[in-house]
């Protein structure tokens, strides 16, 4: 019996190809070639399945002409590069791979908030450049965490992971989300729920975790930095566009905000060259989840979803983590 045909747009662990490889005919990319556009489409001529990446647009045009494509298996969290209705629309499962970098991407984003608070990798640079000569007292002066209050926007998983965290630091918590959180939850987190406006009032750090959309596109731009204290940090854990990189990087030279610790950009992999002449900015190239561990978790389980979608193995037809449940339905 002939395999289905599947497609991996980039390089993997190599043993989930090899997993992969006992149900399907894989169409690997393990030279990490990129795949866009027209490239990507025509890889994808034929499969029936896919292990796509963020960095994948899978738009209604691009499926338009790809009718055998039953599966479309993100290895992120994180989903706005598919266009949801479309695929669903066209009967085509989308996954994601939610909870196994929940506490990687809270743990470094904590590394990022105390890098940005503290001025690590300024003062790094500057001892590199080989300009230390002598203590002084006001030498890299930076921002306490401890006893301070932590805003967050986005309050999901990785935002409630973030605020279990702050009780060590001993921090008042505050939050805004779409929607509140229950109050037993609040209890236990120790989280307080206020509007967009106060949460960038009162925040001494504001660290960002909601998911991206049209409506939460540039969520922090010049009119919001213009809210916050001057004495205030940013850190941006969520999705490049959430920000409006060009007003941040103008709010950080005039000195409006006090320091920003960026994991992502509004055109990863390029970043706003206006941000890399700035010194109060700590900048990483979209690694919160970047530990050995929860990314063979998250490419295990986009394998899990691609198998399943397509109807084998263990858990065929129930894949883990569905975006458009009502496709599965569809097929029962």
């Amino acid at each position: 019996m002939t395999k289905p045909s599947v497609l991996v747009t980039r390089a993997v662990f190599p043993e989930v190809i090899d997993r992969l490889a006992q149900y399907f005919d894989v169409d690997d990319n393990q030279p990490d070639v990129a795949l866009d556009g027209a490239a990507l489409k025509a890889r994808l001529a034929g499969k029936a399945g896919v292990l796509a990446n963020a960095a994948d647009r899978i738009d209604a045009g691009l499926v338009a002409g790809l009718p055998a494509l039953r599966a479309v298996c993100n290895m992120a969290v994180g989903y706005n590069n598919l266009d949801v209705p479309a695929l669903t629309a066209a009967g085509i499962v989308a996954t994601n791979t939610p909870d196994v970098l929940t506490e990687t991407t809270a743990d470094f984003g904590w590394a990022l908030l105390m890098a940005t608070a503290r001025r690590v990798t300024e003062s790094e640079h500057w001892l590199r450049a080989g300009k230390w000569e002598r203590w002084s007292y006001d030498m890299f002066l930076g921002m306490d965490l401890y006893r301070s209050t932590l805003g967050i926007l986005g309050m999901g998983r990785i935002g409630q992971a973030l605020a279990r965290r702050a009780a060590g630091f001993g921090m008042s918590v505050l939050y805004h989300n779409r929607s509140r959180l229950p109050e037993d939850t609040e209890r236990v987190l120790n989280a307080r729920y206020v509007s967009k406006a106060e949460l960038l009032a009162q925040s001494d750090h504001l660290l960002l975790v909601l998911p991206y959309s049209a409506q939460s596109h540039h969520s922090i731009g010049a009119a919001e930095l213009a809210q916050m204290k001057p004495s205030a940090t940013l850190v941006n854990l969520a999705r490049g566009g959430v920000v409006d990189d060009a007003a941040l990087a103008r709010a950080l030279r005039e000195g409006r905000i006090f320091a920003a610790g960026l994991d992502v950009f509004e055109a990863e992999p390029q970043v706003h060259p206006d941000l890399l002449t700035v010194p109060n900015v700590v900048l990483t190239p979209h690694i919160a989840s970047a530990s050995e561990k929860t990314r063979r978790a998250m490419a295990d389980l986009a394998a899990d979803n691609l198998i399943a979608a397509l109807g084998v193995g263990p858990q065929a037809g129930q894949p883990p983590s569905v975006i458009n449940p009502e496709v599965m339905a569809r097929r029962r």
